[in-house]
């Protein structure tokens, strides 16, 4: 499991992150996802420590925390949900008339 962490200042780096959260424990992984535009990271990140407890020792230390000038809203992650591709399900959209042998 990991644990999600929002609201995160737009300056914060992954080794941030894994000096924030080693005082609660082993950091086992880092994730900083970035905007595939710009690059920038997005707001949010992902952290991995080595057991349950210590994500729960963290989380109930930063959530609602002030770091780096923001409020922290830390929790445990959710699962990924599955995508479906097609943002009007699973009609595929489009013109039909334009698709038929009239």
């Amino acid at each position: 499991m990991s644990i999600y962490i929002g609201n995160l200042s737009y300056q914060v780096t992954e080794e941030d992150l894994k000096q924030a959260f080693a005082e609660y424990g082993t950091v086992a992984r880092v994730q900083l996802p970035t905007d595939r535009e710009t690059g920038k990271p997005r707001g949010f990140a992902f952290v991995e420590m080595k057991t349950d407890a210590e994500e729960q020792a963290a989380i109930d230390a930063l959530d609602g925390a002030e770091w780096m000038g923001r409020d922290l809203r830390v929790n445990k992650a959710k699962p990924r949900e599955e995508r479906n591709n097609s943002p009007r399900g699973s009609w595929g959209g489009g013109n039909a008339r334009r698709n038929r042998n009239y």
